[in-house]
């Protein structure tokens, strides 16, 4: 496909996807006010139990109308995330087969659950992570938290464990769209491991290491299954190039015993 061609279709998934997130939106709108509760709650639980005075400030004359916005357009990218992330899968891959097209439904089953678990691990951080930072301030001081700058730290925060989490759905679809080869992922697992826990270090802001761990564990998991699903489609595109007699993808010589072993094992 040519590169005006790429950028049409980038074009139009991505004028889908924001069609879908904005009706997501509209959703979003009408379910506002529990939502907002629910942002709100970890400031309330925190001000209750030391007595101060900490909670949301609303600046300015539209600030309460311009949040709601946000709130809806964060809600619609959640509500929406089925519909956005088949999107980026068929962007991905349109030049595979019918037959590897239905992965499809496999990528949209794996990537939402995934999606959403990434989310809700960080909603059950925030308490803990308004808890400490609240921490400092100072005895007899109040803490009127402008509502835009906690709206904006608590939506990074979801959608960065949410997109953290994908990270094994997009190598996957990246290594059966022929794009990424498993060794190319398999040569940076140590860099992979060391930027697991530097995002989750960075992204919880809580000091103790325990809750660092406990996020940077699945998405070490995460990455070496997708390691393992990516090795093993490699293998049997080898073997059925092998069987074709068509050199292997990364240009490797096999002897003709391992061949037949591999033909063996691709037909079983």
């Amino acid at each position: 496909m040519p590169l005006r061609a790429h950028l049409v279709e980038l074009r139009r998934r991505v004028f889908l996807a924001a069609l879908g997130i904005a009706v997501g939106a509209v959703v979003g709108w009408f379910v506002y006010d529990p939502v907002f509760a629910a942002l709100q709650r970890p400031l309330m639980v925190v001000s209750d139990d030391r007595d101060g005075l900490i909670a949301l400030n609303f600046a300015g004359v539209a600030t309460s109308f311009d949040m709601r916005l946000k709130v809806s357009f964060f809600l619609g990218v959640i509500i929406s995330s089925p519909w956005w992330l088949y999107h980026l899968w068929a962007f991905i891959t349109p030049g595979l087969t019918r037959k590897e097209r239905a992965y499809a439904f496999g990528f949209i089953g794996a990537a939402v659950p995934l999606f959403l678990a990434g989310a809700g691990m960080a909603w059950w951080v925030l308490p803990n992570a308004v808890a400490i930072l609240t921490e400092f301030t100072p005895e007899g001081a109040t803490n009127l938290i402008d509502a835009q700058t906690y709206l904006s730290f608590v939506m990074r925060m979801i959608l960065a464990f949410g997109l953290a989490f994908l990270l094994p759905v997009i190598m996957v679809a990246l290594n059966l769209a022929g794009l990424v080869r498993a060794r190319t992922w398999a040569r940076g697992w140590r860099w992979a491991v060391l930027l697991a826990f530097v995002f989750s270090a960075v992204m919880t802001p809580t000091p103790d290491a325990i809750t660092m761990i406990v996020l940077a564990l699945p998405i070490c998991v995460l990455y070496f299954v997708a390691l393992g699903l990516s090795f093993v489609h490699d293998r049997r595109v080898d073997a059925r190039r092998v069987a074709a007699g068509l050199p292997r993808l990364d240009g490797t010589e096999v002897d003709a015993g391992t061949d037949k072993a591999d033909q063996t094992e691709d037909r079983a």
